[in-house]
Order: C-alpha cells, then sequence, then structure tokens
C-alpha cells in the first residue's frame, strides 16, 4: 500500500531538525512576498539554509509563490524563482500562471506544484494543469470524501489533501482591519485577544471567532476552528491520496511538531496495522485535544459534507 507523504509548514530553521525527527517527509516554506499565508517567514537565507537542512534528513522542501503577482512584480519574481532553482528546492508551489510562465523561462526543469486555495475542485481542471507542467495538484479544502477520491481516481498529478489546521475562508487585497473598528457594535466586530496576541472577528449569532490578519497581500480571515481527521484516515490512505498536509498557520513550534508526531503514528498505523489503528484512534484524537488552543475546536472540514448542486 502507498504511504502518503507527510507535509508540514514550519514556523522558522529550528523547526526543520525536530519535524524531520517527528517524522515529516517534506516541509512547506517560503518568504511572505511571494506567498500567502505562511507559517513562518524565510528570507533568501533562511530559505537556502532551511532546504539545506531537509534535504540532509532527507525531507523534500518545496516553496510557496502562490501569491498573486501584478506587472511590477514580475521582474523580482524572476530573480526569485531563479534563486530558489538554485538553493535546490524541490518544488515550487503556484497558483498565478505568471509563476508557471517565468518558471519555463528561469527555471524550466523545477517541479510545479498547482495551488489556488478554491478552484482545485475536479481532475479535469487538475489534468489541464498538470499539462501545462504541473506535477500536483493542491485540492480545495470545500471538498468532501466522495469527490477527493474520485478525482485521485481521475487524476494524473499528484494529489495533495490537507488534513489538519486552520484554513484560508477569505482574501482581500484591500487593508480591512481598520475599517472594521470604525465599525464597532454592528452584528461583525473585531475582538482583540491579548492572550493570543491576535485579532478575531467575531460573529454572534454563530458564535464564531474568526481569525484574521493584515499583511503586505491584503486582509485574510481564517476559518473559526482547525480540521482533524487523524481518526478518519482509511479512506485517504486506501485512495492513494499523493500527501497529506498539516497546516500550521498561527500555530506554535511545538504545537505542530506534537501533530507532526501524532499523524506520523497514525498514518504508519493505518497502513501497517488497520486494527491496531482503529483501537487507537480514540486516544490519538484526545492527545491532540489535549494541547489544542482553546479557542480552536477541531471538526472534519468538509470531508463529511453533503454536496449541493
Amino acid at each position: 500500500m502507498k504511504k502518503p507523504e507527510l507535509l508540514v509548514t514550519p514556523t522558522c530553521i529550528q523547526d526543520i531538525e525536530l519535524l524531520a525527527q517527528a517524522g515529516a517527509d517534506a516541509v512547506l516554506i517560503g518568504e511572505e512576498r511571494f506567498g500567502l499565508r505562511l507559517a513562518g517567514e524565510f528570507k533568501k537565507d533562511d530559505l537556502k539554509k532551511a532546504i539545506e537542512i531537509s534535504h540532509q534528513h532527507q525531507m523534500k522542501a518545496y516553496v510557496a509563490v502562490n501569491a498573486i503577482f501584478h506587472n511590477d512584480k514580475i521582474d523580482e519574481l524572476k530573480d526569485y524563482i531563479q534563486f530558489v532553482n538554485e538553493s535546490g528546492a524541490d518544488a515550487i508551489v503556484f497558483g498565478d500562471p505568471a509563476v508557471l510562465m517565468t518558471v519555463r523561462e528561469v527555471a524550466p526543469n523545477m517541479k510545479l506544484h498547482w495551488s489556488t486555495e478554491t478552484t482545485a475542485t475536479n481532475w479535469y481542471t487538475c489534468n489541464y494543469w498538470g499539462r501545462k507542467g504541473a506535477k500536483r495538484a493542491v485540492l480545495a479544502r470545500e471538498l468532501n470524501m466522495d469527490e477527493i477520491v474520485e478525482i485521485k481516481e481521475n487524476a494524473e498529478v499528484e494529489i495533495e489533501v490537507q488534513v489538519h489546521g486552520m484554513t484560508a475562508m477569505f482574501q482581500s487585497r484591500r487593508p480591512l482591519i481598520g475599517n472594521y473598528f470604525e465599525f464597532q457594535g454592528k452584528k461583525m466586530e473585531i475582538k482583540n485577544s491579548t492572550k493570543e496576541e491576535m485579532l478575531f472577528l467575531h460573529d454572534k449569532e454563530r458564535d464564531n471567532k474568526y481569525p484574521i490578519f493584515e499583511d503586505s497581500h491584503g486582509t485574510h480571515i481564517m476559518s473559526p476552528g482547525d480540521i482533524c481527521i487523524i481518526d478518519d484516515l482509511e479512506e485517504l490512505i486506501d485512495a492513494e491520496i499523493d500527501s497529506f498536509k498539516i497546516d500550521g498557520i498561527l500555530k506554535s513550534s511545538d504545537y505542530i511538531i506534537q501533530m507532526t508526531k501524532l499523524y506520523r503514528k497514525a498514518i504508519d498505523l493505518c497502513i501497517e496495522d488497520r486494527d491496531q489503528y482503529e483501537d487507537l484512534k480514540e486516544q490519538l484524537v484526545a492527545e491532540i485535544k489535549a494541547i489544542q488552543p482553546v479557542n480552536r475546536p477541531l471538526d472534519t472540514g468538509f470531508f463529511y459534507k453533503e454536496t449541493v448542486y
């Protein structure tokens, strides 16, 4: 049975070796100027060193270049992709076709992973970008289990699925947080959490708190809970999904490392001893709940939602 890659997002260079020891097979790193919603910032020197450390521990290092690029950034994009290529990255994660065209020009042998957050929803589109040069498609989080399995059955590219962590719900190029502060008292308001040192968009009607932050790409609103399907990996493994992702954005290094250890154990058991995996499911979930932030409830995302057409 094929063992899926365990892909993790580190927060800093110090995480790389620890994640390798915890059982990660690959890391996703990058610089905010070129990548969206990264768990940590890796400037050029750190990026190069992170790739070297990853390879020393037989891990792959993927670089996120999945921002939206306007014309004024194209020349800068060329230089960055050349640098990433020379640094030995195993693949570039992209969404904007400008990255695809630039890679063709300056790094034609670089592997590409197509990731647009929301539009990878069917196998035909995944295969289209495969014909354009992508080796992998990162599926949208809004797909259920049946849809994921169907895509994998018909895909001509590798398929990556997020199995743990928060997801992006909304992005605007505009800096919206200041505007929200001006409209306090409305149904939706910004609440400042000093404990977590971040902002939350509070929906009183649903009693949900959505993490919200701004960076050079605008405003990002994240899901009110974290996906967690550590106790339900069988169908994805049996479907031979190529990569399982743990997204560590807005989480601590310790949390990400612990999640990596637990998912490594779960994946190995599910493949090597399915009965033991079944017996330990509840224990694995309990261990996650024990270290889960109190303001981040766990759920199964869209994996078991019914699709309405």
